[in-house]
């Protein structure tokens, strides 16, 4: 089967024409390299679309984790159900509001509200599920429009190497055991690498992880080793072993301490070290929970590390869902999974269409 077009820098110019006219064994064995790394990125292209089309398949239980969300937002229907042209300003207000509770953020819901009336003033609703019609949509082209981009991109040779990156007790490790086990279902050869090395209780809370899943593991046994060692050693294993993904756990850390956000630079730098191009994703987890709080977060862990997803928790307790539009539209990151509730299978990948369905009434 012929290599994909992403698979061909392999081989530059020069190098090609040098395996014309190498002996027949020298282009076998380049022939092979080609076939197989062109293997690696089917498995990896796979894997990332089914991990994507699983959001659709676990649409129930997305409904379920934003129930509380969908209840406040419930009072939109009462809004529109009865809507009048005379009463435009007033249900608008309280649209707006509605907006605002649900932790859309000032910029968005202004933004949301005056693009309704506009669209109202100039005759192109007119009628209440209309204006909940074009709701949805403009909120569904806030989400696509900056973060459509939402597929795990594990890059075209093995391993993939995930770094998982977040503050204190905002479930990095729950979240990396949840994602082993995603992997796992799917086929994948999975390695964690314990690199929260300042708490004894997320090695252990790893280890329970790599068991439950069948994962394997690289940790600190003796407890003096630095997260970039820890880090460097599971990635060097991945390549050596041939696994198809390596999970990097780190430790929580302030946004503000940035001594410790240096060490997350270092760490990066260790795993390119170890592996060209690694970590091929890093995801900031943020607590669902903190609503509006969390951006600043979001921004102080991009500027250092360079995130390239988010993975939103705990949105299962509380009404807060509209947080998910103001990460994305404020930083242009894209939200990859977000978790609604506590089993191992609700991490859900996110998916915009299913989350706008599940967030409205």
């Amino acid at each position: 089967m012929a290599a994909p077009p992403h698979v061909l820098p392999f081989l530059s110019p020069s190098s090609a024409s040098a395996s014309l006219r190498a002996p027949s064994g020298r282009r076998r064995a380049v022939n092979l390299r080609i076939a197989a790394a062109a293997g690696q990125a089917g498995f990896f292209t796979r894997l990332g679309r089914l991990i994507k089309e699983k959001a659709k398949s676990d649409v129930d239980k997305l409904f379920s984790g934003f129930s509380k969300t969908r209840e406040n937002l419930s009072v939109v229907d009462e809004l529109l159900t009865y809507w009048n042209l005379a009463d435009t300003d007033r249900v608008l207000d309280d649209l707006e509001e509605a907006l605002l509770v649900s932790d859309f953020g000032p910029k968005i819901s202004f933004r949301i509200v005056d693009t309704l009336r506009d669209e109202i003033r100039d005759g192109k609703l007119k009628s209440g599920s209309e204006i909940k019609a074009s709701l949805k949509r403009c909120i569904l082209d806030l989400l696509t429009s900056k973060g459509s981009n939402t597929e795990l991109k594990l890059g075209f040779r093995k391993p993939a190497v995930i770094m998982i990156v977040g503050v204190n007790g905002g479930g990095k490790t729950t979240s990396l055991g949840k994602l082993a086990h995603r992997f796992k279902n799917e086929g994948a050869k999975v390695l964690m690498a314990a690199g929260d090395t300042f708490r004894a209780a997320a090695r252990d809370q790893l280890e329970v992880w790599a068991e439950r899943t069948g994962s394997e593991i690289v940790i600190d046994r003796d407890k003096k080793a630095q997260a970039p060692s820890v880090l460097s050693q599971a990635v060097k294993r991945g390549k050596r072993e041939g696994f198809d993904i390596v999970l990097c756990d780190t430790s929580g850390r302030l946004h503000t301490n940035y001594g410790l956000m240096e060490e997350l630079v270092t760490c990066k730098k260790v795993m390119a070290k170890a592996l060209p191009g690694a970590p091929n994703e890093v995801l900031l987890v943020l607590d669902g929970t903190t609503g509006l709080n969390m951006l600043q977060q979001a921004r102080e862990f991009n500027d250092v590390v360079g995130i390239t997803g988010f993975i939103l928790t705990k949105l299962d307790g509380t009404a807060r869902g509209g947080c998910v539009v103001s990460v994305v539209d404020e930083l242009g990151i894209p939200v990859k999974f977000i978790g609604v509730g506590e089993g191992v299978e609700d991490l859900q990948p996110f998916d915009a269409e299913a989350f706008v369905e599940a967030i409205f009434p």
